[in-house]
Formats: C-alpha cells, structure tokens, sequence
C-alpha cells in the first residue's frame, strides 16, 4: 500500500516515513504545499498525510482539489491545528480522520491502516479468496490454515492484487504501488515478474490455486 505524507518539518516527515516504512507501507513525502499538489495530480495513494499548515500554501487546498478530481485516496489531516472548527471544516471536505500534533507514530500507523481497511477492505481485518486467507493486521498469509512464508514484496504484491480483486492492475500500476515513485526511473519490469514468478510459485506449492493470471498487454488480475 502507498501514502503520501505532505509535510513541511523535514525531522517529523523523516520519522513518519521510516516508521511507516517498517510497517510494510511504501512512502512518499512533498515538503510544500507546489509540490504536494504535482505529487496528488501525477499518482494515486492509499492514504494521503496531509499537513494544514504549509510555508507556501494551505494542505486544504489540495484536499479541495482532490476532491474536485474526483480521487478516491483516503486523507488524513495531520496540524498543529486542534481547534475544533479546523477538524469540522477538514472532514466536511471530505478527510476521513485528523491527527493533532503532537501524536505518537503508532497512532499514526492505527489511524493510517484503518482507512486503508474501510477504503479498500470494507474494514475488515482480512482477505478470504475459497483457501486463501491475508491477515492485513498480522501482515501474514494462509492457504488451507497453513501459513505461507513470503517476502514483504511478494506479500506486498498479493495484497495490491487482492485489492484490486477481478480487476486488471497494470504493470505500471504494480511498479509503483511497489516501488513509490522510484519506479519511474525502471529500465524494465524485469523486478515484477520475479516476484511475480516467486509469488505464484510459493502460493501453489502450499496448495492455493493459480488465482494470478497474466492479461496479455495490459498486466495482471486476480479473479477466484
């Protein structure tokens, strides 16, 4: 899963990262409100960490304009700000949750994995597909009750795919949703087929059936 963080204190934005990180998630950060908004316009997020308080420009605006776009990424307004009438007018814009500052990274991951639960997850927990079952708060696999041992990539990988379940993901999609926008600079996919490959390998040998199928010019879906 991949999350935006808009926020102009490098110390904060770096500690929001590496923490978010280690949970699995791939992040990306804009340290002005300019640079928030290209970053909003050129990928879509699972969660976006938006600043209020930006030195060039208000973090509503670009909630505004995502709005106005139509973008599905969850938000979360993250200020400095905790008055009451801040956190009203942010969530009438749409936010699905405000986190005053100053807060506790693990509360931020909580807020962070629960709106990804409710946009993509319907909030449950976990993903059943007939023997196949992730875990999205253990981060673990099962097939047939047994656990499949995968690296965070290839769990990475099947949960985008679950995700997006019966729908064809791109190949650019999977990339970034992957790799953040480091993918950009890729001379190939060469790095998804591996896991790719990996993936469907572990998953069949602990008895799942092939659910990973290849759409010949487009990418990849998983349909049961």
């Amino acid at each position: 899963m991949k999350v935006l963080i808009v926020e102009d204190e490098k110390e904060l934005a770096s500690a929001m990262r590496t923490y978010l990180e280690r949970e699995n998630l791939v992040c990306e950060v804009a340290d002005n409100f300019r640079h928030g908004m290209a970053m909003m316009e050129s990928f879509d997020y699972d969660c976006v960490l938006l600043d209020i308080t930006l030195p060039d420009g208000n973090g509503l605006d670009i909630l505004k304009e995502m709005k106005a776009s139509h973008k599905m990424d969850g938000v979360i307004i993250i200020s400095a700000k905790d008055a009451i009438e801040d956190r009203v007018y942010g969530l009438n814009l749409g936010a699905d949750d405000y986190l005053a500052k100053p807060f506790h990274l693990s509360e931020l991951y909580a807020r962070t994995a629960a709106v990804i639960r409710r946009r993509r997850y319907n909030g449950s927990n976990t993903i059943t597909i007939n023997e196949l079952t992730i875990d999205l708060i253990a981060k673990t696999v099962f097939v047939n009750d047994h656990p499949v041992e995968l690296t965070r990539k290839e769990y990475d990988l099947l949960l985008y795919l679950a995700a997006n379940r019966n729908r064809v993901v791109s190949k650019n999609a999977i990339a970034e949703n992957l790799a953040g926008d480091s993918a950009a600079f890729f001379d190939s996919f060469d790095f998804i087929y591996a896991h790719m490959k990996n993936l469907k390998r572990k998953l069949q040998e602990a008895g799942c059936a092939d659910y990973i199928r290849a759409v010949y010019g487009m990418g990849y879906k998983l349909s049961a």
